[in-house]
């Protein structure tokens, strides 16, 4: 089993930066796929980034991509995403979560195993 953890989220105005962070505990992510997701009022849940379980491989939704980035530190066992540029339209309740499946980092929500709780990120104009 493993507990996820969101933090970092918060008020900021359009063209600031966040970095929201995601702990882990219970077992290690080492081997896990890490994912971000947000949902925003209304809104169905959206795919954001990912990460493979070495962090050499990445992807990211074309809403986000060139503005975000995610990372990870196994030997913390956390993940991040630096969120830089923001936009009002990228106000949502961000979840991360973990993929136990070997292979090709998964952009769908179904693929996921284990959820966080979610951190509110706000973006003023």
């Amino acid at each position: 089993q493993v507990q996820l953890v969101e933090s970092g989220g918060g008020l900021v105005q359009a063209g600031g930066s966040l970095r929201l962070s995601c702990a882990a505990s219970g077992r290690t992510l080492m081997s896990y796929v890490m994912g971000w997701f947000r949902q925003a009022p209304g809104k169905e849940r959206e795919f954001v980034a990912v990460i493979n379980w070495s962090g050499s491989l990445t992807y990211y939704a074309d809403s986000v991509k060139g503005r975000f980035t995610i990372s990870r530190d196994n030997a913390k066992n956390t993940v991040y995403l630096q969120m830089n540029s923001l936009k009002s339209e990228d106000t949502a309740v961000y979840y991360c979560a973990a993929d136990r499946r070997v292979g090709v980092p998964a952009t769908g929500a179904t693929y996921y195993d284990y959820w966080g709780q979610g951190t509110q990120v706000t973006v003023s104009s």
